[in-house]
């Protein structure tokens, strides 16, 4: 349903024409015009009218707009595009001078919830008040002309007979279908008496119908007192050649006027009480009933051009008969109300003729629509609507809330528009009027429901525009939003007002719409995030977070505007604010392009000039800068949570983290012994120098400068009574950041006394005019040692920098001997020489040194033999542990300890494994003797690893009855330069035992490779290798079955060191080398185990995996460059030799048929199932045909075919690879019908089926027949093998046994033997 009240602006438009004695009386009497004082009487309450079917429609209010007919025919005359300029200027000169009175008096309202905001109300008067006819609607096309005379004329008929014979000067499009009314003023002081002035209005009547009024005033010539009426809607004055525009009708108004000014009317009561009379008289008696009959006849039109087909009127008329026509409803004044007059007669002399008035449809529309005849207006102007000639901006107002209603405001909206990038004047203030039509004559609790969403409605009229009704329209949007909760949609739209007026140029409003948006914008909405988020991230709930480039759009321009308006000091906490650092710099972006973004490094850099600008104004200006005390920066340039104490015995290389690993590595250490000691925190000599490192980090995509960088030192020991001075400590005068960049700051501190010295703060000078202050302590870790800490979060005390100083009574220092980035050549054995100097007061009794577990060190000089290794065989405790400390007794032990001032030297021999760039890092730790702490010393050196050798080797079952396999090593020379000298190749393995088949020296020159061939040979009754086998299957099904892994090591395994070539007197057996080896080894199970099985805790590592697999070889070349006296290994290892049976089948299949336990984790059944399928091919759990068949290569066979075909026995050795199962096989050849017609395959007699049984690694060979008719090139093909493998039951085998695994198979191509036969004669 539409409001009860339509907007002014929809309101019959009045034209009145006054005589000019009637204009001079009104000038004498100190009165307006007749418009203006009729217009004091407008809206008339309680005004009844009538719709097309009798019914009454009560209207509270009716409204009415009166105007000067000259005034409206002057106004035709001028272009539409320079009037409409004018009007947005003069609306902009009208808010502009009355702004800044309307943001005093509404920052002093208590209540600006409800506030209806004044410069609002102003441009919706100023938008209603345009009263000039328009060539798109008919709403300003005039409705009624009053022609007015006063009795005081000479000739008072002659003067109305004047009136009624002038012709109008309107433009052929303006409507001329309008109600003429003659209005008589009889004054007091008329020379008609009233009997005179009663027989003027009966002739006037009789001549010009009943349209007629005698208004009798009193007029006196005294001025009685003013009585205060309405204010009148503002009108745009007229365009007076010369002359300059006015604000309101001309009046220019300063501005200090008030908001509401007072407008008053000198008139009598009597006086007041007739013209009011008049007034309802007018509009009751005369206009309604004339624009009722104007409705019923044009509807008449209206729905005759909607009426069926003729033909079915007939039809109907023939059958039913035909009544005749009611005749038409009468008004109560019908008989005073004459026939609609013709158009009445126009000059022709201004404006064009192409464009016609408004058409009678759109009229009926706009009268049904002015009398409350809802029902038909919406039905006509559905009509235009369709017919594309207007409609859709009422209906939005007429219709009840729907979906649709959107539909009619876009396609009026996009009616209006135009294509061109800037809206003319003329389509900004149409696309205004719509907007404020909709804004009056929609109820609010519609407008602003979730259906309509009106305040969309006056974003999309405003447009791109940059004048400013566009700005008061996203202002007003933005108020109605807020009205809603929508603060943000607000507070985005009150910034883009703001941005429009300060192009204007209208300081007051922009900064009060600025407000308004920073206000909004501050209100964040509530993150219904979990709280651990917020404990991840490190920040807190209550952070402002949002999307960047809002909040800075918002104090940037505020900033400026009260810098500009003398609040510098505001201005320079607002500038403070937007040096937060720019965000826009993505992740992959700061990986991928260190360029910073150059929109944030704009913003940046003019924040920050502007910051810099404004405060060193404020320092100039102001007397008093103890304001700036509580002025500080959003952001921080030093990372608190980096800043490291540096002590002259830390090394400069490591990481952090590396360090805190070697710590734990000896604390784990230290416990496995039973041992109760400690490693003693950072202690410092008073004597010396230490250092904090402070991360400092530019936050700011923008070059900034901090000056006076120091540090804020406490004594812990003796709290704010602290003994004399500290220490001494360091300041950096000044030092330049660019964007974004990160730079480590030291500062030198020399402490003048023991105590426990914190480091609470760092200071600076931000741009050597803003001190600054910035805490050095970050939250503790979060515990959860209890229920009430997991269920509450709880927080270990703040970390704050901390360091003892104490007297130095026992101090180590260690240095390398070689300087500098070391390189070495892959595998190498580097001696490296470490000086140990005891620089304390006390000696050093005991030396331990920690290491990673990745690192190849070797720390005993001694290469003695042990007696373990005269047999060729070496024990191996088959375990993934690798000691990581160890202790130099040559260096300190009690006996021998290192005293004060004295120097010693410890050889590390090093060996470098993987390619690239690497850094040893050593934690030395040492003490006095047992009673004392342990200290420490880190120690790092940097080395490059260039490539050497490459080592490649393949396996292939062996022709031979001897040796099961053929071995193939492959060595290449990596380098560009060095002659490389082999002079020992050794294997190992807890199986197989390795002989070369080829001897060779071996020199290897730059780019050249050699090759080797060895044979290999199992061992026989190697216990150990079986009880490696059964330690990993328990140990990885009590894994598969979720059973708890009992925390026991695997057995023990003897590996035999197998001597393939040997060019000089060097053992392979020595300490350094077997342990250089066991680390290489435990370093790539590791790797291998981490990949394949990330799903295994690493503590379970070495109670499930053993480091040597019982069939595996590895393959161990020594090498030696004579010319530059290097010496080194590789090792090859992992090679896999002999077949396998699926160890872990059976358990894998059930734990995969198996019942599993429902879970909500997803996560957890997808671990079990990857963890499942790593098993199945991983190298315990390897199943294949142990058995391979070889044919014997016969050559060529020569052959008399002359005297028959050729048969020929041929040699299959068949081998059981497994070292651990029998194998039952079938071989089955081709018989006569089975043959293949190909030529190219011999037919086989004889027996053709041959059965047997192998042990582990047996073999045998079968020779069968081969029945050749022709001579050529045969292939053995066509065999079929079946084995079935069996287990060993306490040594003994029997038939009755059943079969673990069954294996059907072809010849695989390398099977495939070939055989030519020549004929004698032939050949």
């Amino acid at each position: 349903m539409p409001s009860s009240v339509l907007p002014s602006s929809l309101s019959p438009h009045i034209c009145v024409l006054s005589s000019p004695d009637l204009s001079q009386l009104l000038t004498s009497s100190s009165l307006p015009p007749l418009p203006k004082i009729l217009q004091s009487f407008s809206p008339l309450p309680q005004v009844t009218t009538r719709t097309t079917t009798l019914t009454s429609v009560p209207h509270a209010s009716f409204a009415l707009r009166f105007s000067d007919l000259l005034d409206i025919e002057t106004a035709c005359r001028e272009d539409e595009e320079q009037r409409a300029v004018r009007t947005i200027d003069w609306i902009t000169a009208r808010i502009n001078s009355r702004c800044a009175k309307w943001i005093d008096d509404v920052q002093n309202v208590p209540d600006k919830d409800n506030l209806r905001t004044p410069w609002w109300d102003e441009l919706r008067r100023c938008a209603e008040g345009e009263h000039v006819p328009s060539k798109h609607e008919g709403w300003n096309h005039p409705v009624a002309i009053i022609l007015a005379v006063s009795t005081t004329a000479p000739n008072p008929l002659q003067a109305i007979t004047a009136l009624h014979l002038r012709t109008l000067d309107f433009p052929p499009w303006v409507d001329t279908t309008l109600f003429r009314y003659t209005l008589i003023v009889h004054p007091n002081s008329s020379p008609l008496s009233n009997e005179e002035a009663g027989a003027l209005f009966n002739a006037v009547k009789k001549q010009y119908g009943l349209h007629s009024y005698l208004l009798p005033l009193m007029l006196p010539t005294s001025l009685p007192a003013p009585v205060p009426v309405p204010a009148l809607i503002p009108r745009l004055p007229p365009l007076m050649p010369g002359s300059s525009e006015a604000s309101n009708n001309g009046d220019p108004l300063p501005e200090h006027t008030s908001q509401t000014a007072v407008h008053t009317l000198k008139l009598f009561e009597t006086d007041i009480q007739q013209t009011a009379r008049f007034t309802r008289e007018f509009v009751v008696m005369s206009l309604v009933p004339w624009m009722e009959k104007c409705v019923l006849e044009w509807n008449e039109n209206f729905s005759s051009t909607r009426r069926l087909p003729s033909r079915l009127f007939s039809s109907t008329r023939r059958l039913f008969g035909s009544p005749s026509p009611s005749p038409a409803p009468s008004h109560n004044v019908s008989s005073s109300v004459s026939s609609i007059p013709s158009r009445i007669s126009y000059s022709s002399s201004a404006g064009s003729s192409s464009i016609p008035p408004p058409s009678q449809q759109r009229r009926l529309a706009e009268f049904a629509t002015i009398l409350g005849d809802y029902k038909l207006a919406v039905t006509v102007w559905e009509a235009l609507r369709k017919d594309g000639k207007g409609g859709a901006d009422i209906l939005p107002i007429l219709l009840s809330p729907s979906p649709v209603i959107l539909a009619h405001v876009v396609n009026a909206l996009t009616n209006t528009q135009s294509l061109s990038p800037e809206l003319p004047p003329t389509v900004q203030l149409q696309a205004l009027r719509y907007a404020m039509r909709w804004e009056a004559g929609i109820p609010s609790s519609d407008f602003l429901g979730d259906t309509l969403q009106g305040e969309r409605w006056l974003v999309w009229a405003a447009g791109d525009s940059e004048e400013l009704p566009s700005a008061l329209l996203f202002a007003h949007a933005a108020l109605l939003s807020a009205r809603k909760i929508s603060k943000r949609k607000a507070a985005l739209w009150y910034l883009t007002a703001a941005n429009k007026l300060e192009k204007i140029g209208i300081k007051p409003l922009t900064m009060h719409f600025l407000r308004c948006a920073h206000a909004l914008y501050q209100e964040q909405p509530s993150k219904s995030l979990s709280p651990s988020f917020w404990d991840s991230e490190f920040h807190s709930k209550n952070d402002v977070s949002g999307f960047d480039a809002i909040l800075p759009g918002i104090e940037h321009p505020l900033g400026r505007l009260l810098y500009t308006t003398g609040d510098v000091l505001g201005a320079v906490k607002l500038f403070a604010g937007l040096l937060k650092g720019s965000s826009s710099l993505s992740g992959t972006d700061q990986l991928n392009d260190k360029t910073p973004d150059l929109q944030g490094l704009i913003s940046d850099k003019i924040f920050l000039e502007d910051f810099r600008v404004a405060l060193t104004h404020h320092k100039a200006t102001a007397g008093d800068e103890s304001q700036l005390d509580q002025l500080g920066l959003p952001i921080k340039f030093c990372v608190a949570r980096q800043t490291r104490i540096r002590l002259s015995s830390d090394c400069v290389g490591g990481k952090q983290n590396v360090w805190k690993q070697r710590e734990d590595d000896w604390s784990a250490n230290r416990a496995s012994l039973g041992a109760k000691d400690y490693l003693e925190g950072s202690r410092k000599a008073v004597v010396e120098n230490f250092w904090i490192d402070l991360v400092i980090k530019n936050p700011l995509v923008a070059e900034v400068t901090l000056s006076n960088i120091t540090i804020t030192l406490q004594d812990e020991d003796h709290g704010t009574k602290p003994l004399g001075r500290l220490a001494e400590i360091q300041i950096i005068e000044q030092i330049t950041l660019a964007a974004n960049e990160n730079r480590m700051v030291s500062i030198a501190i020399r402490p003048l006394r023991t105590a426990t010295m914190t480091m609470t703060h760092v200071s600076y000078d931000f741009l050597s005019l803003l001190p600054c202050v910035e805490s050095l302590s970050y939250r503790g870790r979060k515990l959860q040692e209890t229920a009430a800490q997991r269920q509450k979060p709880t927080y270990a005390p703040d970390v704050i920098p901390t360091i003892q100083v104490a007297e130095e009574n026992i101090r180590l220092t260690a240095q390398f001997i070689e300087e500098g980035p070391l390189t070495v050549y892959q595998g190498e054995h580097r001696h490296m020489i470490i000086s140990l100097s005891n620089t304390g007061k006390r000696p050093i009794s005991e030396l331990w040194v920690v290491h990673d577990a990745n690192d190849e060190l070797w720390f005993n000089v001694s290469q003695s033999e042990s007696d373990e290794g005269k047999n060729g065989v070496i024990h191996s405790p088959n375990c993934l542990d690798v000691d990581l400390v160890h202790r130099l007794p040559q260096i300190a032990r009690e006996d021998y300890p290192l005293l004060p001032g004295h120097t010693s030297e410890l050889t590390v021999v090093f060996h470098a494994t993987d390619v690239g760039s690497k850094e040893v890092s050593l934690l030395l730790t040492y003490r006095e003797d047992s009673k004392s702490a342990f200290q420490s010393f880190k120690l790092s050196q940097r080395y490059e690893i260039q490539p050497f050798l490459e080592l490649g080797a393949s396996a292939r079952p062996s022709e031979s009855m001897e040796h099961p396999y053929i071995l193939n090593l492959e060595i290449v020379d990596s380098t560009i330069s060095s002659v490389i000298q082999i002079s020992q190749i050794n294997t190992l393995s807890a199986t197989w035992r390795c002989t070369e088949l080829t001897k060779q020296n071996i020199l290897l020159y730059p780019s050249q490779s050699a090759r080797l061939i060895f044979s290999t040979l199992p061992s026989a009754g190697n216990k150990m290798a079986k009880e490696t086998l059964d330690f990993v299957a328990t140990s990885l099904n009590n894994v598969i079955h979720g059973h708890g892994v009992t925390a026991r090591q695997p057995p023990p395994i003897d590996l035999f060191c197998c001597d393939i070539l040997k060019e000089q007197d060097i053992s392979l057996l020595t300490p350094m080398v077997k342990h250089f080896i066991h680390v290489r080894r435990h370093h790539v199970i590791s790797d291998d185990i981490a990949q394949t099985h990330p799903h295994i805790p690493i503590n379970l590592w070495p109670a499930i995996f053993p480091l040597y697999h019982p069939f595996s070889v590895d393959i161990v070349v020594l090498w030696t460059i004579p010319q530059q006296n290097r010496s080194g290994h590789v090792l090859l290892p992992g090679l896999m030799l002999g077949g396998g049976h699926g160890a872990l089948s059976e358990a894998i299949e059930g734990a995969e048929v198996a019942k599993v336990t429902r879970t909500i984790y997803a996560e957890t059944q997808r671990e079990r199932t990857e963890f499942l399928r790593a098993l199945k091919n991983s190298e315990w759990n390897i199943e294949a045909d142990p058995l391979s068949v070889v044919i014997r290569d016969l050559g060529d066979i020569r052959h008399d075919f002359s005297r028959g075909p050729c048969c020929v026995q041929i040699p299959i050795t068949l081998r059981n690879h497994s070292l651990t199962h029998i194998s039952k096989y079938i071989l089955r050849f081709p018989t006569a019908q089975e043959h293949f017609t190909s030529s190219s395959t011999p037919s086989y007699s004889g027996h053709l089926t041959f059965r047997g049984i192998l042990r582990p690694t047996q073999s045998a060979t079968i020779n069968p027949k081969l029945w050749i008719m022709f001579p050529g090139s045969y292939n053995l093909a066509g065999w079929h093998l079946e084995t079935e493998v069996y287990e060993e039951v306490d040594g003994r085998f029997s038939d009755s046994q059943r079969g673990l695994r069954r294996y059907l198979r072809k010849p695989m191509p390398k099977e495939i033997g070939h055989l030519r036969i020549c004929d004698i004669y032939s050949a």
